[in-house]
């Protein structure tokens, strides 16, 4: 493949339409549609589910059958509690940090649209600095800016609402991409461009690719569960992102070392079948990919466990980009290694052979 950017002008503004929208867990069907109308001049066809997930799929009359995966769900709030002073009680919708919330500017999605909100926080000038309490999920709270309960009510509002941050993607210092939900909807863009690059470079897959972009993975890998059942495949190469473990208040010798700029991370774990690792990591030495080793103890922790432990076991294998501040609105990656993630997915794509068992008795 050539050296130069493999990211396009139309690609950028893929990337930056699709994380601008919210797509909160279980609400993830108007990312999807964005996501499948980028995908449709690249595959023969798609598949959805009753839940959300969608796939783009290429050569589908194939039987030996290839995923690649991301997930489509940010982490997000839900309305818990009106007060009677029309205050809101929250409670989390995945792994949402109730440390960045006080101050942030919210997004409540009604029937009615979005009304928007502030999570409200004591001035310093009225804390007792002897006692300093943190912002935790039981006093965290939204200001829509109602006298009362019944006005909340009247705005739309009410328990079940889910609560979305309004940040959007910009670029800082020419590369490092930042957005909230880069987490992981740059695995959905990323295996998106895979596919473009097929399509432009006219490869042919001796094999059917399943383009998948899951949902609800926040919330424990719910929609990788449903999606493996359906389509059943062969091998399933998962990406996700993982920390940047450089930056302050991290200990490197329990989280391990990663770094963003220094290219994908591929996982040691034991739900990655070590054969379609090894395959990942000789494919990157011989296009001289830079990477990343990560070693996950008992569960990866992303939908990479969901593939591998269905259907009677499926070779399965986990392709991270590494980030900074996971789970904030600051969330932070580098071209390079987005572009890295992707070569390393298409390159690999172009090593499995079909019928491949990547048994460990052949």
């Amino acid at each position: 493949m050539a050296k130069e950017s493999i990211l396009n002008k139309k690609s950028l503004e893929f990337l930056k339409n699709y994380l601008n929208n919210p797509s909160p867990t279980g609400y993830e069907w108007n990312g999807q549609k964005l996501w499948m109308a980028y995908l449709k001049p690249y595959v023969d066809t798609f598949i959805t589910d009753t839940y959300g997930s969608a796939v783009g799929v290429i050569n589908p009359e194939a039987d030996y059958k290839v995923v690649i995966e991301g997930h489509a769900d940010e982490i997000s709030w839900y309305v818990n509690y009106i007060t009677d002073d029309g205050l809101i009680y929250v409670i989390r919708n995945g792994g949402s940090d109730h440390q960045i919330a006080p101050s942030k500017i919210v997004d409540v999605h009604t029937k009615k649209g979005i009304v928007k909100g502030v999570f409200g926080w004591p001035a310093i000038h009225t804390r007792d600095k002897s006692k300093e309490e943190a912002p935790k999920p039981e006093n965290i709270t939204i200001d829509v800016g109602a006298k009362d309960k019944a006005e909340v009510e009247k705005m739309g509002i009410h328990v079940g609402c889910v609560i979305t941050y309004p940040d959007e993607f910009h670029i800082l210092n020419k590369d490092k991409f930042v957005c909230r939900a880069l987490d992981n909807r740059m695995g959905g863009f990323m295996i998106a461009e895979v596919a473009r690059l097929l399509h432009e470079n006219k490869k042919k897959l001796p094999f059917g690719l399943y383009i998948t972009n899951s949902v609800q993975e926040e919330i424990g890998l719910r929609g990788a569960e449903m999606i493996t059942q359906t389509i059943k495949p062969n091998a399933a190469i998962v990406t996700d992102v993982t920390h940047d473990t450089t930056t302050p208040m991290i200990n490197q010798k329990v989280q391990g070392y990663a770094q963003i700029g220094k290219g994908p991370v591929i996982a040691y774990a034991p739900a990655v079948q070590q054969k379609l690792r090894d395959l990942i990591t000789d494919t990157a030495e011989k296009h001289k990919i830079p990477f990343q080793r990560s070693a996950l103890s008992r569960a990866t922790g992303t939908d990479t466990d969901a593939f591998a432990y269905s259907n009677g076991g499926v070779a399965s294998a986990l392709i991270s980009l590494p980030l900074r501040y996971m789970h904030t609105t600051v969330e932070m990656v580098q071209r390079d290694d987005v572009e890295n993630v992707i070569k390393l997915i298409y390159e690999s794509l172009l090593t499995i052979k079909r019928g491949q068992t990547f048994s460990y008795f052949d």
